[in-house]
């Protein structure tokens, strides 16, 4: 079975998907960040935040992932700009002590919200990264994926 690419047109150009037929419906998506921190970095975990001297590290990571969620129509070629309804990002700590950054994002509208999920979680693991990179290099951004995604054609929930 072959699968066509949605953002090519009959003639294998660029273009951007025309949802005009489409059904507006209510849409969410989820997305993670796995952020793991070295022990250099963790030794500043206080009260379930990091402080450097940029400031709060989650809390500047959250509002990052949130900025960065509402930009998503310009930062990602031939995604459609959106007016989200809501964007919420959390972090906490793992028990393997790795920073868990999810991102949630809901539009009604008639195309889906997963980039702007991913893009926010990307954002707001590279935010932790920016702010705690002078007290150390050994960060890693581990992965980034969608959690689950309602409202479009097909729903999906990674289990």
């Amino acid at each position: 079975m072959e699968t066509k690419l949605t953002h090519l047109d009959k003639n294998d150009n660029p273009t951007i998907v025309d949802v005009s037929a489409k059904q507006v419906t209510y849409r969410t998506a989820t997305a993670q960040s796995i952020v793991v921190l070295p022990d250099e970095v963790l030794q500043h975990l206080v009260n379930g935040e990091l402080q450097t001297k940029k400031g709060a590290v989650f809390q500047t990571a959250i509002i990052a992932g949130i900025m960065a969620a509402k930009k998503t129509g310009d930062l990602i070629p031939l995604c459609h700009p959106l007016g989200m309804d809501n964007c919420q990002v959390t972090i906490q700590m793992s028990a393997n002590n790795e920073v868990v950054i999810t991102c949630t994002a809901s539009i009604t509208a008639k195309t889906g919200i997963e980039m702007e999920a991913l893009v926010g979680a990307s954002m707001a693991a590279l935010t932790v990264y920016d702010m705690c990179k002078a007290m150390s290099h050994d960060i890693v951004i581990k992965e980034t994926r969608l959690i689950s995604k309602t409202g479009g054609k097909h729903d999906f929930n990674r289990s």
